[in-house]
Protein backbone atom coordinates (compact mmCIF):
# COMPACT_ATOMS: atom_id res chain seq x y z
CA UNK A 1 0.00 0.00 0.00
CA UNK A 2 1.04 3.58 -0.59
CA UNK A 3 2.70 5.15 2.45
CA UNK A 4 0.37 8.05 3.32
CA UNK A 5 1.19 10.57 6.09
CA UNK A 6 -0.80 9.91 9.24
CA UNK A 7 -2.22 13.42 9.30
CA UNK A 8 -3.93 12.73 5.99
CA UNK A 9 -5.41 9.39 7.03
CA UNK A 10 -9.09 9.00 7.63
CA UNK A 11 -9.82 12.63 6.73
CA UNK A 12 -12.67 11.81 4.37
CA UNK A 13 -16.01 12.98 5.71
CA UNK A 14 -18.84 10.53 6.25
CA UNK A 15 -20.49 9.90 2.91
CA UNK A 16 -24.13 10.78 2.62
CA UNK A 17 -26.68 8.20 1.68
CA UNK A 18 -27.62 10.35 -1.29
CA UNK A 19 -24.17 9.88 -2.77
CA UNK A 20 -24.86 6.20 -3.15
CA UNK A 21 -28.45 6.57 -4.32
CA UNK A 22 -30.31 5.19 -1.30
CA UNK A 23 -33.43 3.32 -2.42
CA UNK A 24 -36.76 4.26 -0.91
CA UNK A 25 -38.71 1.07 -1.65
CA UNK A 26 -41.17 0.37 1.19
CA UNK A 27 -40.44 -2.55 3.48
CA UNK A 28 -42.69 -5.60 3.51
CA UNK A 29 -44.10 -7.14 6.64
CA UNK A 30 -41.78 -8.66 9.22
CA UNK A 31 -40.30 -11.90 7.98
CA UNK A 32 -40.47 -10.91 4.30
CA UNK A 33 -37.24 -8.94 4.09
CA UNK A 34 -35.61 -11.25 1.54
CA UNK A 35 -38.59 -10.73 -0.77
CA UNK A 36 -38.25 -6.97 -0.32
CA UNK A 37 -34.54 -7.10 -1.16
CA UNK A 38 -35.13 -9.15 -4.30
CA UNK A 39 -38.02 -6.98 -5.42
CA UNK A 40 -35.97 -3.84 -4.86
CA UNK A 41 -32.93 -5.35 -6.54
CA UNK A 42 -30.55 -4.03 -3.91
CA UNK A 43 -29.31 -5.06 -0.48
CA UNK A 44 -29.03 -1.91 1.65
CA UNK A 45 -25.82 -2.19 3.65
CA UNK A 46 -24.87 -0.02 6.62
CA UNK A 47 -21.19 0.74 7.23
CA UNK A 48 -19.02 3.61 8.41
CA UNK A 49 -17.08 4.29 5.18
CA UNK A 50 -14.24 5.68 7.34
CA UNK A 51 -12.77 2.44 8.74
CA UNK A 52 -9.82 1.28 6.63
CA UNK A 53 -9.07 -1.34 5.52
CA UNK A 54 -12.61 -2.59 6.12
CA UNK A 55 -14.57 0.21 4.46
CA UNK A 56 -13.34 3.65 3.43
CA UNK A 57 -13.00 6.12 0.55
CA UNK A 58 -9.89 5.83 -1.57
CA UNK A 59 -8.05 8.81 -3.04
CA UNK A 60 -10.55 8.87 -5.91
CA UNK A 61 -13.53 9.03 -3.57
CA UNK A 62 -14.55 5.45 -4.31
CA UNK A 63 -15.87 3.30 -1.47
CA UNK A 64 -13.50 0.35 -1.07
CA UNK A 65 -12.33 -2.16 1.53
CA UNK A 66 -12.59 -5.72 2.75
CA UNK A 67 -16.20 -5.47 3.84
CA UNK A 68 -17.21 -3.58 0.73
CA UNK A 69 -15.98 -6.52 -1.35
CA UNK A 70 -17.61 -9.05 1.00
CA UNK A 71 -20.96 -7.24 0.87
CA UNK A 72 -20.84 -7.03 -2.93
CA UNK A 73 -20.07 -10.76 -3.17
CA UNK A 74 -22.90 -11.67 -0.77
CA UNK A 75 -25.36 -9.45 -2.64
CA UNK A 76 -24.36 -11.05 -5.93
CA UNK A 77 -25.16 -14.49 -4.49
CA UNK A 78 -28.59 -13.16 -3.52
CA UNK A 79 -29.12 -12.02 -7.10
CA UNK A 80 -29.04 -8.30 -6.25
CA UNK A 81 -26.48 -5.50 -5.89
CA UNK A 82 -25.10 -3.98 -2.70
CA UNK A 83 -26.15 -0.39 -2.01
CA UNK A 84 -24.12 1.24 0.76
CA UNK A 85 -25.50 3.57 3.42
CA UNK A 86 -22.61 5.33 5.25
CA UNK A 87 -23.45 5.86 8.92
CA UNK A 88 -21.46 6.82 12.02
CA UNK A 89 -20.87 3.87 14.30
CA UNK A 90 -22.76 5.31 17.28
CA UNK A 91 -25.92 5.40 15.15
CA UNK A 92 -25.34 2.17 13.24
CA UNK A 93 -27.47 -0.26 15.25
CA UNK A 94 -30.20 2.35 15.64
CA UNK A 95 -30.19 2.74 11.86
CA UNK A 96 -30.72 -1.00 11.50
CA UNK A 97 -33.65 -0.90 13.93
CA UNK A 98 -35.33 1.97 12.07
CA UNK A 99 -34.93 0.10 8.76
CA UNK A 100 -32.53 2.61 7.24
CA UNK A 101 -30.72 -0.41 5.85
CA UNK A 102 -31.23 -4.17 5.73
CA UNK A 103 -27.92 -5.38 7.15
CA UNK A 104 -24.66 -4.11 8.63
CA UNK A 105 -21.18 -5.16 7.50
CA UNK A 106 -18.95 -3.11 9.78
CA UNK A 107 -16.98 -5.55 11.93
CA UNK A 108 -19.93 -5.98 14.28
CA UNK A 109 -18.74 -8.34 17.01
CA UNK A 110 -21.15 -11.15 17.81
CA UNK A 111 -21.86 -10.95 21.55
CA UNK A 112 -24.51 -12.53 23.77
CA UNK A 113 -25.93 -9.10 24.56
CA UNK A 114 -26.26 -8.11 20.92
CA UNK A 115 -27.78 -11.48 20.00
CA UNK A 116 -30.69 -10.68 22.29
CA UNK A 117 -31.66 -7.81 19.98
CA UNK A 118 -30.26 -8.73 16.55
CA UNK A 119 -29.58 -11.76 14.43
CA UNK A 120 -26.14 -12.46 12.97
CA UNK A 121 -24.90 -14.47 10.05
CA UNK A 122 -22.14 -16.97 10.59
CA UNK A 123 -18.81 -15.16 11.22
CA UNK A 124 -16.92 -13.88 8.21
CA UNK A 125 -14.04 -12.36 10.24
CA UNK A 126 -12.16 -13.68 13.28
CA UNK A 127 -10.03 -11.18 15.14
CA UNK A 128 -9.15 -9.79 18.58
CA UNK A 129 -8.57 -6.55 20.49
CA UNK A 130 -5.22 -4.83 20.04
CA UNK A 131 -3.61 -2.10 22.16
CA UNK A 132 -2.16 0.69 19.99
CA UNK A 133 0.30 3.14 21.50
CA UNK A 134 3.35 5.27 20.69
CA UNK A 135 6.50 3.40 19.79
CA UNK A 136 8.37 4.75 22.83
CA UNK A 137 5.70 3.31 25.15
CA UNK A 138 5.17 -0.13 23.63
CA UNK A 139 6.85 -1.99 26.52
CA UNK A 140 4.37 -0.44 28.96
CA UNK A 141 1.55 -2.60 27.64
CA UNK A 142 2.18 -6.34 27.63
CA UNK A 143 -1.15 -7.49 29.12
CA UNK A 144 -4.59 -5.82 29.31
CA UNK A 145 -4.14 -5.06 33.03
CA UNK A 146 -1.42 -2.58 32.06
CA UNK A 147 -4.21 -0.24 30.92
CA UNK A 148 -5.14 0.42 34.56
CA UNK A 149 -4.79 4.12 35.35
CA UNK A 150 -4.16 5.01 31.69
CA UNK A 151 -6.12 7.27 29.35
CA UNK A 152 -7.47 4.84 26.77
CA UNK A 153 -9.37 5.72 23.60
CA UNK A 154 -12.21 3.56 22.26
CA UNK A 155 -14.94 3.92 19.66
CA UNK A 156 -18.14 5.36 21.10
CA UNK A 157 -20.65 2.55 21.65
CA UNK A 158 -18.16 -0.05 20.44
CA UNK A 159 -17.42 -3.50 21.77
CA UNK A 160 -14.04 -2.10 22.86
CA UNK A 161 -15.76 0.43 25.12
CA UNK A 162 -17.87 -2.33 26.68
CA UNK A 163 -14.84 -4.59 27.16
CA UNK A 164 -12.68 -1.87 28.71
CA UNK A 165 -15.38 -0.74 31.14
CA UNK A 166 -16.05 -4.30 32.26
CA UNK A 167 -12.48 -5.59 32.45
CA UNK A 168 -10.24 -2.62 33.30
CA UNK A 169 -12.38 -0.40 35.58
CA UNK A 170 -9.34 1.67 36.54
CA UNK A 171 -8.76 2.92 32.99
CA UNK A 172 -9.75 6.46 32.10
CA UNK A 173 -11.99 5.96 29.06
CA UNK A 174 -12.12 8.46 26.21
CA UNK A 175 -14.71 7.82 23.50
CA UNK A 176 -14.50 8.80 19.84
CA UNK A 177 -16.91 8.61 16.92
CA UNK A 178 -14.19 8.34 14.27
CA UNK A 179 -10.59 7.23 13.93
CA UNK A 180 -8.89 10.46 12.91
CA UNK A 181 -9.33 12.29 16.23
CA UNK A 182 -8.43 9.19 18.23
CA UNK A 183 -5.19 8.80 16.28
CA UNK A 184 -4.28 12.46 16.57
CA UNK A 185 -4.98 12.47 20.31
CA UNK A 186 -2.57 9.57 20.73
CA UNK A 187 0.13 11.34 18.73
CA UNK A 188 -0.13 14.54 20.79
CA UNK A 189 -0.41 12.74 24.14
CA UNK A 190 -4.04 13.37 25.07
CA UNK A 191 -4.47 9.61 25.46
CA UNK A 192 -1.90 6.96 26.32
CA UNK A 193 -3.26 4.22 24.07
CA UNK A 194 -6.35 3.13 22.22
CA UNK A 195 -8.05 -0.17 21.46
CA UNK A 196 -8.82 -1.36 17.97
CA UNK A 197 -9.35 -4.45 15.89
CA UNK A 198 -6.04 -6.27 15.39
CA UNK A 199 -6.60 -6.23 11.63
CA UNK A 200 -7.36 -2.52 11.47
CA UNK A 201 -4.28 -2.03 13.65
CA UNK A 202 -2.11 -3.62 10.96
CA UNK A 203 -3.30 -0.99 8.48
CA UNK A 204 -2.69 1.83 10.95
CA UNK A 205 0.85 0.67 11.63
CA UNK A 206 1.67 0.38 7.95
CA UNK A 207 0.66 4.01 7.43
CA UNK A 208 2.11 5.56 10.61
CA UNK A 209 5.73 6.15 9.58
CA UNK A 210 6.77 4.03 12.57
CA UNK A 211 5.33 6.39 15.17
CA UNK A 212 2.73 4.02 16.57
CA UNK A 213 2.92 0.30 17.35
CA UNK A 214 0.81 -2.65 18.41
CA UNK A 215 1.69 -3.37 22.04
CA UNK A 216 1.42 -6.90 23.40
CA UNK A 217 -0.55 -9.74 21.86
CA UNK A 218 -4.18 -9.41 20.72
CA UNK A 219 -6.69 -10.57 23.33
CA UNK A 220 -10.39 -11.42 23.70
CA UNK A 221 -10.95 -13.37 20.47
CA UNK A 222 -13.82 -11.89 18.50
CA UNK A 223 -16.05 -13.11 15.69
CA UNK A 224 -17.80 -10.68 13.37
CA UNK A 225 -20.92 -11.38 11.34
CA UNK A 226 -23.50 -9.63 9.19
CA UNK A 227 -26.06 -8.06 11.55
CA UNK A 228 -29.76 -7.88 10.70
CA UNK A 229 -33.07 -7.34 12.44
CA UNK A 230 -34.64 -10.31 14.18
CA UNK A 231 -37.55 -12.26 12.68
CA UNK A 232 -36.12 -12.25 9.18
CA UNK A 233 -35.20 -15.91 9.00
CA UNK A 234 -35.51 -15.95 5.21
CA UNK A 235 -32.77 -13.37 4.78
CA UNK A 236 -30.63 -14.89 7.55
CA UNK A 237 -30.70 -18.30 5.84
CA UNK A 238 -29.87 -16.69 2.49
CA UNK A 239 -26.92 -14.78 4.00
CA UNK A 240 -25.51 -17.93 5.58
CA UNK A 241 -25.93 -19.86 2.35
CA UNK A 242 -24.13 -17.09 0.44
CA UNK A 243 -21.24 -17.04 2.93
CA UNK A 244 -21.01 -20.85 2.78
CA UNK A 245 -20.72 -20.68 -1.01
CA UNK A 246 -18.15 -17.87 -0.91
CA UNK A 247 -16.10 -19.83 1.60
CA UNK A 248 -16.34 -23.07 -0.37
CA UNK A 249 -15.27 -21.62 -3.73
CA UNK A 250 -12.40 -19.60 -2.23
CA UNK A 251 -13.90 -16.15 -2.86
CA UNK A 252 -13.95 -15.18 0.82
CA UNK A 253 -10.33 -16.20 1.32
CA UNK A 254 -9.29 -14.36 -1.85
CA UNK A 255 -10.93 -11.14 -0.65
CA UNK A 256 -9.14 -11.53 2.68
CA UNK A 257 -5.78 -12.10 0.99
CA UNK A 258 -6.33 -8.99 -1.11
CA UNK A 259 -6.74 -6.76 1.93
CA UNK A 260 -4.71 -8.47 4.67
CA UNK A 261 -2.29 -10.85 2.94
CA UNK A 262 -3.74 -13.63 5.13
CA UNK A 263 -7.04 -15.42 5.65
CA UNK A 264 -8.90 -13.68 8.47
CA UNK A 265 -12.21 -15.40 7.72
CA UNK A 266 -11.75 -18.48 9.88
Amino acid sequence: MRNTPVKNLFSAAILTATLFGLSSAPAKAEGELLATVKERGTLLVGLEATYPPFNYQDENGELVGFEVDVAKAIAERLGVTAEFVPTKWDGMLAGLETERFDVITNQVTITEERQKKYDFSQPYTVSGIQVITLKDNQNDYTVPADLEGKKVGVGLGSNYEDWLTANVPGAEVSTYDENATKLQDLLVGRIDAFLNDRLAAAYLLEHSDGRIVAAGEPFDKQRMGVALRKNNEDLLLALNKAIDELRADGTLAAISQKWFKLDVTK
